[in-house]
C-alpha cells in the first residue's frame, strides 16, 4: 500500500496504531504539509499530497533516523547525565550568587568578574566566563537558574553533557567578547543569561541542520532560527536593565555554532571526549577566576 496513489494524495506510510501515524503527521505539518491519518483494514495510513510525497519522504526519513539516534542505547556512564548538569549547574550559580552578593564573603571578587568592555578589549578576556557566573541579586540569579536548567538541559540532551557544557560556554563567552567589542568603553554586563541564548542559538542552528540533513531547503529550513529570535524578544528584550546585546550576541555566537555542529556530528561523541570536553569547560571557568582574582 505505502507509495500508492489515491487521487491527488499518495499514501505514504501505514502504521498499526494511530499515535505513531499522527506523530508523523504533526512532524510533516510542521514543516507546512498537509497530512492526513485514516484507518483502513492494513492500520492507519498515512497520506500526502502527491506534490509533497517525496518532500515528505525524506523528512520522514530524517525524522527516523533522529529517533534512532534518541533511542540508542545510552553511552556508558552517561544515562540521564543532562538532568544532572541541568540541576548542578544552576545550583552552583545560586551558590556564587551569595558568597558574591551583598554581605557575602566573596562581595570583593565581584568586580573582578564583571565584564567590563574596557578591561576584556585591554586583554582581561578572562571576564567574558567569570561574568557569566555573577548575578546582581536573588530575582536575577533565580530566573537564569531556571532558564539554564530548561535550556541547557535541553542542549546536553542532545549533545551530551559534556559537550553540551562546552558549546554552551563558548557561546556566552563569545557573546560577551562581541558584546564588548561592539559597545567599546565604559559598558558592564553580569550573568548567565548571555550563556542562556548561546543555548537558545545551540538549539535553533542544530534545528537548522536537521532540517537541512531532511532536505528542507529554502526559507523553511531556518524556521528553527527564527522561532531562537521570537523567544529573543519575548524573553530577551524586557526589564530596566537587561542587556539586549549580549542576548543577541550569545544568540548569534551559539547559532554559529550549532549548525557546522549539527551538520557534522550526526550523534553525541563517546562517553571519553563528553569527560573530556566537560571538564575541560569546567577548568576554563576555574581558571578565568584563578585569574580574576590573582
Amino acid at each position: 500500500m505505502i507509495g500508492e496513489s489515491h487521487g491527488t494524495e499518495a499514501y505514504l506510510r501505514v502504521a498499526t496504531d494511530r499515535k505513531r501515524a499522527e506523530d508523523w503527521a504533526l512532524v510533516l505539518v510542521a514543516e507546512g504539509m498537509k497530512a492526513t491519518v485514516r484507518r483502513s483494514e492494513h492500520g492507519f495510513v498515512l497520506s500526502v499530497s502527491r506534490k509533497d510525497a517525496q518532500r515528505a519522504a525524506a523528512v520522514l526519513s530524517a525524522y527516523d533516523r533522529e529517533r534512532g539516534m534518541r533511542a540508542a542505547p545510552a553511552p556508558e556512564g552517561d544515562g540521564r547525565g543532562y538532568l544532572i548538569a541541568a540541576a548542578v549547574i544552576p545550583l552552583a550559580l545560586i551558590v556564587i550568587a551569595v558568597l558574591t552578593g551583598e554581605g557575602g564573603p566573596w562581595r570583593a571578587f565581584f568586580a573582578r568578574g564583571v565584564a567590563d568592555s574596557a578591561a576584556i578589549l585591554s586583554g582581561e578576556l578572562w571576564r567574558t566566563v567569570t561574568a557569566l557566573t555573577l548575578h546582581t541579586g536573588t530575582v536575577h540569579v533565580m530566573m537564569n537558574a531556571v532558564s539554564i536548567a530548561l535550556f541547557l538541559g535541553a542542549v546536553c540532551r542532545t549533545l551530551g553533557v559534556g559537550f553540551g557544557s562546552a558549546a554552551t560556554l563558548l557561546s556566552g563567552a563569545g557573546g560577551n567578547l562581541l558584546n564588548a567589542l561592539f559597545h567599546g568603553v565604559p559598558h558592564h554586563a553580569v550573568g548567565a543569561s548571555t550563556a542562556i541564548f548561546g543555548a537558545v542559538g545551540l538549539l535553533a542552528g542544530l534545528g537548522v541542520a536537521r532540517r537541512l540533513r531532511g532536505g528542507t531547503t529554502g526559507r523553511r529550513a531556518w524556521v528553527p532560527m527564527a522561532a531562537g529570535l521570537g523567544l529573543l524578544a519575548m524573553l530577551g528584550t524586557t526589564g530596566a536593565r537587561v542587556d539586549v546585546w549580549a542576548h543577541l550576541f550569545g544568540l548569534l555566537v551559539g547559532g554559529a555554532l550549532g549548525l557546522p555542529i549539527g551538520l557534522l556530528v550526526h550523534r553525541p561523541p563517546n562517553p571519553r571526549v563528553q569527560r573530556l570536553l566537560g571538564g575541560s569547560a569546567l577548568a576554563v571557568v576555574i581558571l578565568s577566576w584563578m585569574l580574576a582574582i590573582r
